[in-house]
């Protein structure tokens, strides 16, 4: 039982590690527009987007996705995997958000592919080629979550944690902020985190909902900076 936990807990903390290598430390969310126009230019602004991403953004349509691919994947079950796929891509309106969530998942995918091995994995590989799920990163990281025997809980909290910590380490990059600060911000973002657990545990996949029209402009407006460090 102890060694199972551990395990648990290993696994936990090696999908959430920045180094296992999805491309997560290539976004920026909108953070580096935002940033290079002015509109966030303080520690406190920075906790503010962080909030707003999670608890309007991401916590209510990627949070919701993860969790019913991580429950499909669980029971077996690769059509609700599918479905969960399929209702976050509708629900992601912004184009270079999907092709980027594509592009983290199927790389999570190849990664883990070659660290479990699972029948589950190799089905969700083949569709990936054949075009039949588009396999987002949030959906592929709640089946390979359950895959790797983490709780509903802990592959949530294991996504936020590294999206989190990619953004406070995209504010670094930017300038923005220092390493204290950062760790300050994410310590104070623990109560989000519990929040959207507990809010997107409950949802159902066509109650999903998004509402930060500014950062979802600046989102948009991020190919046309005359300088990028970020892919979004």
């Amino acid at each position: 039982m102890i060694q199972s936990q551990i395990s648990q807990q290993l696994a936990l903390m090696q999908l959430s590690d920045s180094f296992f290598p999805t491309g997560s430390f290539t976004l920026s969310h909108g953070l580096e527009t935002l940033v290079q126009t002015g509109k966030i230019q303080s520690v406190r602004e920075l906790q503010i987007f962080l909030q707003l991403l999670l608890r309007n953004k991401v916590g209510m349509t990627d949070i919701v996705a993860l969790i019913y691919g991580h429950r499909g994947s669980k029971d077996g079950n690769m059509e609700a995997v599918r479905q969960a796929d399929r209702q976050l891509f509708v629900q992601t309106a912004i184009a270079k958000n999907r092709e980027t969530q594509r592009q983290s998942g199927r790389a999570l995918l190849m990664v883990a592919s070659s660290t479990w091995q699972d029948k589950r994995l190799e089905i969700l590989n083949r569709e990936a080629a054949a075009g039949k799920i588009h396999c987002l990163h949030p959906v592929v990281f709640g089946a390979v979550a359950a895959i790797a025997s983490l709780s509903e809980r802990d592959a949530v909290l294991a996504f936020l944690h590294g999206l989190v910590t990619s953004i406070l380490s995209a504010a670094i990059r930017l300038s923005l902020v220092g390493h204290i600060q950062t760790q300050q911000v994410l310590l104070q973002l623990a109560p989000d985190i519990e929040a959207v657990w507990s809010t997107a545990a409950s949802m159902k996949l066509e109650q999903m909902w998004s509402c930060t029209p500014s950062i979802d402009i600046a989102q948009m407006q991020h190919s046309k900076l005359a300088q990028r460090l970020f892919a979004n």
